[in-house]
């Protein structure tokens, strides 16, 4: 298990693989409300605590290609059942384009040959599961800010939510993010990994990759990207599908 995980759980006690992790596998003591807020509280805390102590702009390790992982498990989803999805792998994403929405000056639709003709940003970073399990791996493509620059967020957007075409447990999976993050040097809308294309079990063909937070926040399959300005009334109200559904703490910081 890696020193960053240790040392949060050293910190707070508690935390998504403390926690949130024994909660996910107890539905009943999940739903307790009493036990949904303390976990709320508990992120709160590792979020101000660690923003203070390393700082909003602080980088993620990064790693040689020496150090790259021989096997990137593939976790979650793996496979997409929508006939819309299923149709545009079959084309190779040809006609795929990511709808940016909500809270912006302009909206738009980008097809990935304007993503892949923004400035590209290439790290080698490593993915911490709240499992248990890390693995490194190269992933590239342009900032999520260069995205929400082109789109020009309006005043009160503070939340940026990514729409994912696969359902998971029945339910539709999203994730988001606040700005500090959206706007980190690390974070990026990732297209290729390992120097290749994404396979569809990685989450082709675009995933998100937020490098100082664990590997539930970076959401695979993105079709949309939506500006808000709260996340109340967004599916279960919690910001992500993990958060709705097993109670993980919304901010995933490592």
């Amino acid at each position: 298990m890696s020193e960053l995980i240790l040392s949060r759980r050293r910190l707070l006690g508690t935390g998504a693989l403390g926690l949130s992790g024994l909660v996910a596998g107890c539905d009943r003591i999940n739903a307790d409300p009493g036990v949904r807020g303390l976990l709320e509280q508990v992120g709160d805390v590792h979020r101000v605590a660690q923003r203070a102590l390393i700082g909003r702009t602080a980088l993620a390790k990064e790693f040689s290609a020496a150090d790259m992982s021989p096997l990137f498990r593939a976790n979650g989803s793996t496979r997409v059942a929508d006939p819309a999805y299923r149709a545009e792998l079959a084309r190779g994403f040809a006609g795929w384009q990511l709808q940016v929405s909500g809270l912006v000056h302009n909206p738009m639709v980008l097809p990935m040959a304007a993503l892949m003709a923004l400035p590209q940003r290439t790290q080698i970073t490593r993915h911490d599961c709240v499992e248990g399990w890390s693995a490194i791996g190269k992933w590239q493509g342009p900032r999520l800010s260069a995205v929400l620059k082109l789109a020009g967020l309006r005043p009160e957007a503070r939340y940026i939510v990514f729409h994912c075409a696969d359902l998971y447990g029945g339910r539709p999976y999203y994730e988001s993010i606040d700005l500090i993050d959206a706007f980190h040097e690390q974070t990026i809308l990732a297209w290729r990994m390992n120097d290749a294309p994404l396979t569809e079990a990685h989450g082709a063909p675009l995933r998100l990759r937020v490098e100082r937070q664990l590997g539930y926040k970076q959401a695979k399959y993105v079709m949309g990207l939506e500006a808000r300005s709260s996340l109340a009334g967004l599916h279960g109200g919690k910001g992500g599908y993990w958060e709705d559904v097993r109670g993980y703490q919304w901010y995933g910081g490592i």
